[in-house]
């Protein structure tokens, strides 16, 4: 029976991990390799070698309600988009509200993770770890979950870019860029049109002589700012809008498309990409546009070579006299503390069923938690899948035979490569409410409107029509909150709350539910359209129903 739980790493990923094992009256021991929570999400003045690094100005894409704990929704007064030190102040104030700090061991690194010898009957893990000093020790445990994140080993493909070995400029990974200090005048190019790329170019932009942003397939652009000013991952985000975009499937990536066209041409601008809108997670950056128009960044096409302080772009043209490259070329996913037999492939992604479980383990006391990317926040699918790892140790969920996982992840591989374009940098791709609801299902906490309109039909509107918040999953079943349905209710408060930073007699306390009402009508608008298309054959033409992430 299980009972004693090895958790790797105190970033979100671990935190949410350590409280479903106490929920489910597991005892965790959390090893972290730092001296402090946080992950990524622990800015340091200097980068550390093996671990997660962020810079000064990153700000996070989700909004706190897309992003928040299911059962912790953010403070109001905190922004919709947050900083990452506001970030972490979350992450601490979960930690100290379900007493995580307790269960976690810091400046202990796993060094392996090996099945002890009686495995295939006790499903046992001996864990060894080694502290500041050196000193290694060895524990035993019944269950591992590895929630250690996987933005610690930089990419630095420096073979694909001949001539750099003799760049008499500076070139780095964008793992080691802190702030703009030091650029001040200096010609820049970064390499990369991920978010990290985008953000660095802008931030470079504003005190640099010259700012290049190389990218060889273009991005898809989308702004936090959604529609009315809200933020845009709340807007068009329901479960109404997936029902929508399933019904309209083969036309949803075009209408996404001319909606964000209509901001903005991303032909005139260089960033028109080679793939649909919904095949890659989108860029998201709010000021890139502003600083391309103005001059401040050009963007321009694959570095095709360096010659001395000169950059070479496959289009033939030239920038001379470079004196920084910023490689934002993404990271290296890998656990060397796992067994190899436990890194195996399924295409570019690890062979884990649901991106979770290794399936040839003859005993399920092992399960990966975090290693995930979808349009949304990593907050909440980390959390559902700590609840689900937890109940299957417990032995009140099943997973089904080897074979049939394998056949699993044979399929959904195949599927996620012909809709997503996945490769060795972004090895894997969700989607968000059904994969949510997939693990919800096993684990016995997915919401049903049918159900709730029978029993509440005016929390079931605001389940189907409103945001598709992590609170959800918190109205029934296993690990049920009391408070699910009130923060369901007052989920628009919280979005309004901090912009009340200027009097204004029309947004007075009373109106607070003005913005819910905004959220519902875009929402009634669609269905009208809908009907309207239906009845009259009238153009069809509704937003985007995927407009943000993590």
């Amino acid at each position: 029976m299980v009972r004693r739980v090895a958790v790797i790493g105190a970033g979100l990923s671990g935190l949410t991990s350590i409280k479903a094992c106490l929920d489910e009256g597991l005892q965790p021991t959390c090893f972290e390799s730092s001296h402090d929570i946080g992950g990524l999400w622990r800015y340091k003045e200097e980068p550390e070698p093996g671990r997660a690094n962020i810079y000064q100005s990153v700000v996070i894409n989700s909004s706190k309600e897309m992003m928040s704990f299911s059962d912790f929704p953010a403070p109001a007064e905190l922004p919709n988009n947050m900083h990452h030190s506001e970030v972490l102040l979350y992450l601490r104030l979960y930690a100290r509200a379900f007493s995580l700090l307790t269960h976690i061991h810091f400046q202990m690194t796993v060094v392996s993770v090996r099945q002890s010898p009686d495995f295939s009957a006790s499903g046992h893990w001996e864990v060894e770890t080694k502290d500041t000093a050196g000193r290694r020790q060895s524990h035993t445990f019944d269950a591992v979950m590895v929630s250690s994140g996987h933005f610690t080993q930089p990419h630095l493909p420096l073979c694909d870019f001949p001539g750099i070995e003799s760049f008499e400029g500076r070139y780095f990974h964008s793992w080691e860029y802190r702030n703009a200090e030091g650029l001040h005048g200096k010609r820049v190019v970064v390499i990369g049109i991920g978010n990290s790329g985008g953000d660095i170019a802008v931030d470079v932009s504003r005190v640099a002589e010259k700012v290049c942003l190389s990218t060889r397939s273009g991005a898809w652009l989308v702004s936090r700012v959604g529609e009315g000013g809200l933020p845009a991952d709340l807007v068009q985000t329901s479960r109404f809008d997936l029902m929508l975009m399933t019904l309209l499937a083969p036309w949803s990536s075009k209408m996404a498309e001319k909606k964000l066209r209509r901001a903005f041409n991303h032909r005139l601008y260089g960033l028109q990409p080679k793939y649909g809108f919904f095949a890659r997670i989108p860029l998201v950056n709010d000021d890139l546009p502003g600083r391309i128009i103005s001059g401040r960044v050009q963007v321009k096409p694959n570095v095709k070579e360096f010659r001395g302080s000169s950059v070479v772009f496959a289009d033939g043209s030239i920038v001379e006299k470079v004196d920084v490259v910023v490689f934002a070329t993404g990271y290296n996913y890998c656990f060397p503390f796992l067994p190899p037999d436990l890194q195996t492939k399924s295409g570019h992604r690890l062979c884990l069923y649901r991106h979770v479980w290794p399936p040839a383990l003859s005993q399920p006391t092992l399960a990966v938690v975090g290693f995930i990317h979808a349009l949304g926040s990593i907050i909440p699918l980390a959390e559902m899948q700590a609840r689900w790892v937890t109940r299957v140790f417990k032995g009140l969920v099943t997973l089904p035979t080897e074979e049939a996982m394998l056949q699993d992840i044979e399929k959904n591989t195949a599927t996620m490569n012909q809709r997503f374009l996945c490769s060795e940098r972004n090895p894997l791709q969700v989607d968000y409410i059904p994969y949510m609801d997939s693990l919800a299902e096993q684990v016995g906490a997915r919401p049903s409107v049918l159900r709730l309109l029978l029993r509440d039909p005016r929390l079931a509107l605001r389940v189907f029509l409103d945001p598709c918040t992590p609170y959800q999953y918190r109205l029934s079943g296993p690990g049920q909150w009391a408070g699910a349905r009130q923060a369901i209710l007052t989920q628009w408060e919280r979005v309004l709350k901090p912009f009340g930073t200027r009097e204004d007699p029309e947004m007075a306390p009373g109106s607070s539910s003005r913005l819910g009402k905004v959220a519902a009508a875009l929402s009634g608008a669609a269905l009208l359209c809908l009907w309207l298309h239906r009845k009259h054959s009238f153009p069809l033409c509704l937003p985007d129903s995927h407009s943000g992430k993590l």
